[in-house]
């Protein structure tokens, strides 16, 4: 009899794991559809037959549907699928090692802080150097937003972790990112300032290929160095007590993450800008369709916010016609319903509780 018993719940293990597997593949087609989108739809209309020559035709520079598909559109297709990778991701893992489904790198100040980096490095005029210019900008995004990291975890850590003061920490933290990007603002040139306006609103249109000769590197070597680690976050759902009891690090663990957090939002900043609430929304989908299994939690996040940010990404340039919208007015008109939703649903809880 517990032979049989055991043959049925490893049956239905199965049964679940396939279907967490499927619902990850579900969410790659969607991403690679809205992928092919972003590439056909504009100003000037692509055929599929016209889009897929020029993709694996490279060579031929004579058509104009060239210039169209790997100088105007594919970058920005490609950017959106990876920064909406990296956000989602860092969202994920610090939702997990501080087990609080609010935590994020938007709403604890993070993203504020990778923005403050690279506002800084346009005032001063970082790009304006002839090799490093450009390469300058994440490295000061990564420091101020590693900053902001330790910070918020130094005053957690000095009040045992707790939901509230993480949330106070991280709005502390957005007050004080933005005021200094309002004393920088007075510093700055009037080319600055149109420069600078990029990462308050956030978008994807002046993605470069060198944009992806970093991005890319960096977002593969965190999610393989969050997935090792899979397990041992799956067990932190458990609180750090319990986590401690199976021989995990808890102290360390969470602290390289939040170095690999901090290098996954200054990265996605300082080429996209500050868009918002794609690394609350993309988790809070992952978590409902594969539960909290990190070995499938984190490549469904992964998939979300690729999905959401590349979606987001196509409704800016075709709402309204012959205009690009800020991408992150979009995501925060879909984050910011989403985020009291959470709110209402944990108050809830609590008085449940």
């Amino acid at each position: 009899m517990k032979t049989m018993d055991k043959s049925s719940q490893m049956s239905q293990y199965k049964q679940t794991s396939r279907l967490k597997v499927g619902m990850i593949i579900l969410g790659i087609f969607l991403c690679v559809v809205v992928f092919i989108c972003s590439i056909l739809v504009g100003t000037y209309g692509l055929t599929l037959e016209e889009m897929l020559y020029t993709l694996f035709h490279p060579a031929d520079k004579s058509v104009m549907a060239y210039t169209i598909v790997w100088t105007i559109r594919l970058p920005p297709a490609v950017t959106g699928i990876l920064a909406g990778i990296a956000l989602s991701l860092a969202g994920a893992t610090m939702q997990t090692i501080l087990n609080n489904p609010l935590a994020t790198p938007y709403t604890l100040g993070v993203s504020s802080g990778a923005g403050l980096g690279a506002y800084l490095a346009i005032v001063i005029g970082v790009e304006a150097f002839a090799v490093l210019g450009r390469y300058l900008l994440p490295v000061f995004a990564f420091v101020f937003a590693l900053a902001a990291c330790l910070s918020i975890y130094a005053i957690a850590k000095a009040r045992n972790f707790t939901s509230s003061i993480m949330l106070l920490a991280g709005i502390g933290m957005n007050f004080l990112f933005s005021a200094a990007q309002t004393l920088l603002q007075y510093a700055a040139s009037a080319e600055e300032l149109q420069t600078a306006m990029f990462w308050l609103f956030g978008s994807l249109n002046r993605s470069k290929w060198e944009d992806l000769a970093i991005l890319f590197p960096v977002i593969v070597v965190c999610f393989i160095y969050i997935y090792r680690n899979s397990w041992k976050l799956t067990a932190m759902q458990l609180g750090d007590a319990k986590a401690k009891t199976l021989g995990i690090p808890v102290e360390k663990l969470r602290m390289r993450m939040f170095i690999v957090i901090s290098l996954l939002t200054a990265t996605a900043v300082a080429f996209v800008g500050t868009i918002g609430f794609i690394g609350l929304v993309g988790p809070h989908i992952a978590r409902m369709l594969v539960g909290e299994d990190q070995r499938y939690f984190i490549p469904m996040s992964c998939t979300c916010g690729a999905l959401i940010l590349s979606a987001a990404g196509l409704a800016a340039r075709t709402i309204v016609p012959g205009t690009i919208l800020p991408i992150g007015v979009l995501t925060s008109l879909l984050g910011v319903p989403f985020f009291f939703l959470l709110i209402l649903k944990k108050k809830r809880g609590i008085q449940n509780a």
